[in-house]
């Protein structure tokens, strides 16, 4: 379908969602929040789509954020039940997604690249959590992700000043996996799915709701006794993935993946 304030792109199996306000740095409003949840349900639907990239137009920001001029001036602040950008609160979504950052990613904006899997930025990306700085709180995930991305001190140590950490920094930290030239960040995240897309995606959306939902046992030995009655992992042993790798691995050939 047509969006006003993003973009959806289709490559093979891999989707290509662009944050579109670059006039307001990408800041997301109520409309963006409904435009994202209706294409994230769609990816989601999509047995062809098996990998998401998320980045922002123009050359100066994935997002800035909450638009907080329109909250300002008495703009909705609806939006829907997945939350942030259709994504904060979405917990059923177990296709990988990657965050391809172009510069400025603030509070709600380095909270959506946060909801995502893989983060690769520009050399040029800025990372922070301001919300203290304007009276809020960043309650779109960012007070959670981050300490589990990168432990406790180092994350309060950003919460607590909400100082800006360069792509750089963000590296050294543990939440960003690669860092790239401006020019070949789109290279560099579409290199992260096709390697992403090799694979059976029956594999990685098993992989992945195991490692999210592991991370909420209490211990290590509750997590891998738990672990088969994941809808995920039930779904990879029953599938024709799950055959045809072994198989292909047999007979010496690459795989022939279906997704099912």
């Amino acid at each position: 379908m047509a969006y006003e304030f993003i973009s959806v792109e289709r490559e093979g199996p891999v989707t290509v969602f662009t944050l579109n306000r670059p006039e307001v740095m990408n800041a997301v409003h109520s409309p963006m929040h409904f435009e994202m949840d209706e294409a994230f349900n769609a990816f989601n639907a999509d047995p062809e789509q098996w990998v998401g990239i998320i980045t922002g137009a123009g050359e100066r920001a994935f997002s800035a954020g909450n638009d907080l001029k329109n909250q300002a001036t008495g703009g909705s602040m609806a939006m829907p039940a997945s939350g942030f950008a259709g994504l904060a609160q979405r917990f059923d979504l177990n296709k990988p997604l990657i965050a391809a950052v172009n510069g400025v990613a603030m509070g709600g904006g380095f909270e959506i690249a946060l909801a995502c899997d893989i983060i690769v930025a520009s050399d040029n990306a800025v990372f922070a959590l301001p919300e203290p700085r304007v009276g809020l709180a960043a309650l779109a995930g960012g007070l959670h992700r981050l300490p589990r991305a990168i432990g406790t001190k180092r994350a309060m140590g950003m919460i607590l000043t909400g100082r800006r950490v360069s792509a750089a920094e963000g590296h050294e930290l543990g939440f960003v996996n690669e860092v790239s030239t401006p020019a070949d960040l789109m290279a560099t995240a579409r290199r992260w799915a096709g390697q992403i897309a090799e694979l059976s995606p029956m594999s990685i959306r098993a992989s992945k709701e195991a490692v999210y939902r592991g991370l909420d046992e209490p211990t290590l030995e509750g997590a891998i006794a738990g672990q088969n009655r994941y809808p995920a992992i039930s779904a990879l042993f029953r599938s024709e993935d799950f055959v045809e790798g072994p198989m292909a691995f047999a007979q010496k050939r690459t795989p022939n993946w279906k997704g099912k």
